[in-house]
């Protein structure tokens, strides 16, 4: 099973363009879409989960056409997004149950078994009496991948799950999806490079619409090494650095702003090398993405 995005563009009424000819092959496993607020990803979570209609271009999920089957594709489809509801005085079992029902499973012994099985799957159990006000953020997370999952989705969606949980909520939100992505398409959408290095073996950066660049973490980390350099400066120089090199990211350390720099050639010898990571990569093509735009 594989999910084929080609050429996927999408236009607002207000103008914005917010996918241009976008094209990916996602296969089973996880699979991390990074970008900035307003890159585009959640434009593409809600075309590729049928809540919005794309202008052109197409998507195939194994034999399923997305963009004109949407009936089909929702009986296989999971779905988390950034931002989602809960009814606050309804148990998560009661809720659970209902969905199940929505979602076709009609016969009380099956769904009760499902339930059940997702509970615990997702470390609910204990609390699966409890109104869904009172769950922490972490648990509500974990309530929304328990719904995503019921119908036995062979494409689940995830949009930005990790903001605003607490390290240890999201090491456990993070075993969960990987566990999950073992047997289906999983698509982590996020801004958190962390999250995508971590879990994704194949992943995307896309910015202001477009994918800049796609592939294995790993691979596409290296295709930078020797190229970054650091240095610590004063924040008043940080402008005259950023005119004369390409600086892909700053952090203020220690009162002091350490610069990255993207460079062939050590810059000069005040620079030092500095082991590139998946964040220089994203900071890389973003700035770059950015600097063509402004020029």
């Amino acid at each position: 099973m594989e999910l084929q995005i080609k050429n996927l563009s999408k236009t607002y009424s207000n103008g914005v363009q917010a996918l241009k000819d976008v094209t990916l092959n996602i296969p089973q496993g996880m699979f991390g879409l990074l970008g900035p607020n307003g890159a585009g990803k959640s434009s593409l979570m809600r075309t590729l989960s049928t809540l919005q209609q794309a202008d052109s271009g197409s998507v195939m999920l194994g034999d399923i056409d997305i963009l004109n089957e949407k009936d089909k594709v929702r009986k296989i489809l999971g779905y988390l997004p950034q931002e989602f509801g809960v009814y606050p005085k309804v148990s998560s079992y009661n809720m659970l149950n209902h969905i199940a029902s929505l979602k076709g499973v009609s016969n009380k012994g099956e769904r009760k078994d499902l339930v059940e099985s997702l509970l615990n799957k997702t470390n609910l159990w204990q609390v699966r009496n409890k109104s869904l006000g009172t769950y922490s953020g972490g648990m509500k997370q974990r309530f929304g991948i328990a719904q995503a999952l019921i119908g036995d989705p062979r494409l689940i969606i995830v949009d930005e799950p990790t903001a605003g949980l607490d390290p240890a909520e999201r090491v456990r939100f993070h075993n969960l999806l990987s566990e999950i992505g073992e047997n289906t398409i999983v698509i982590l959408s996020t801004h958190i490079v962390e999250d995508i290095s971590n879990l994704c073996n194949n992943m995307a950066i896309i910015c202001l619409g477009e994918v800049v660049a796609k592939g294995n973490p790993s691979i596409i980390t290296e295709e930078i090494q020797g190229r970054v350099w650091k240095k610590a400066i004063e924040k008043s120089q940080l402008e005259n650095y950023q005119t004369e090199m390409q600086v892909i990211s700053t952090q203020l350390k220690s009162g002091q702003t350490v610069i990255h720099v993207l460079s062939d050639n050590q810059p000069d010898a005040s620079f030092e090398a500095s082991t590139a990571n998946l964040e220089d990569v994203y900071f890389a093509e973003i700035t770059s993405r950015m600097n063509s735009i402004s020029a």
